[in-house]
This record gives structure tokens, C-alpha cells and sequence, in this order.
């Protein structure tokens, strides 16, 4: 069975709870057949001492769309995903509003993923370019 758009991006956001996305204020907002955006708001619980967005919480925000993108494109049943590599370029500062990552696939293998995730800001301007790389293992019994 299916879920809906709406189904997917609640249940994500639901286990989102008590977890580093809760303290980062990431949320995912929309969900396709190869993609998922999260957001996360810019003030200064995720600045640097000069007042502008933490390259760290903008890594943060990438490998936690990524990571929920590889799970939700897997089965869940069978495998559990981690990552294993993330890298990322910072182009561009901002202070305030929203930046918004979007995951896709570059590669869905069996065993390992590869994922180009773009961050923009709220005029689309590109802030980060991350690529993630993430594994499926086996779930025992």
C-alpha cells in the first residue's frame, strides 16, 4: 500500500521527535517519486559567533533529508539505512529566514546510495551543495 504525500512527510516528522532534527527546528515539507525537502529555520540557534548560518547545522540539515530519503525509497522492513559519507560545499551566507534542502538520487543501488542535496535559501539562491552517501544493511531477527 501507497501512502500519501501528507502520510509520508507526518510520519517523518513524527519520529523526528526528541532527536537532533527537533533541536535544529528540521522539518520535511514535500516528498516526490525521487525527492524529499526539508526546511529549517535560520536565527541564532544554529549560528556561528558572526551571526550567520553554522556550515555544521547546514550539514545537519543535509544528511537528515538524505538519511529520510534513502529510508523512505527502501524497504523498511528488510533494511535499515546509515550514512557513510557526506561532503559539502558552502557558497553563500545568509542570517535569517528559512533555507530548504532537497534530496535526489544520483545512484539507488542495492546496498549503497548516492545523493546530490541542494540548500537554498527562500529566493532559491543556492546557500550548500552536499552529496551523501548512504548504505542499506540487512535488518536480523
Amino acid at each position: 500500500m501507497q501512502l500519501s504525500k501528507e502520510k509520508v512527510l507526518e510520519a517523518a516528522n513524527k519520529v523526528s521527535k526528541n532527536t537532533l532534527m527537533e533541536t535544529l527546528n528540521i522539518e520535511m515539507v514535500d516528498y516526490g517519486d525521487h525527492f524529499l525537502t526539508a526546511r529549517m529555520p535560520v536565527n541564532s540557534r544554529v549560528y556561528q559567533p558572526d551571526g550567520i548560518l553554522h556550515g555544521g547545522a547546514t550539514v545537519a540539515l543535509a544528511e537528515s533529508v538524505g538519511s529520510f530519503a534513502s529510508v523512505i525509497f527502501s524497504d523498511q522492513e528488510k533494511f535499515f539505512v546509515r550514512g557513510i559519507e557526506i561532503t559539502a560545499n558552502h557558497l553563500k551566507s545568509i542570517k535569517e529566514g528559512f533555507v530548504y534542502a532537497k534530496a535526489t538520487f544520483l545512484h539507488k543501488g542495492r546496498t549503497t546510495q548516492l545523493l546530490d542535496i541542494k540548500v537554498t535559501d527562500e529566493a532559491d539562491n543556492l546557500i550548500a551543495v552536499c552529496k551523501l552517501t548512504t548504505i542499506s544493511l540487512p535488518r536480523t531477527k
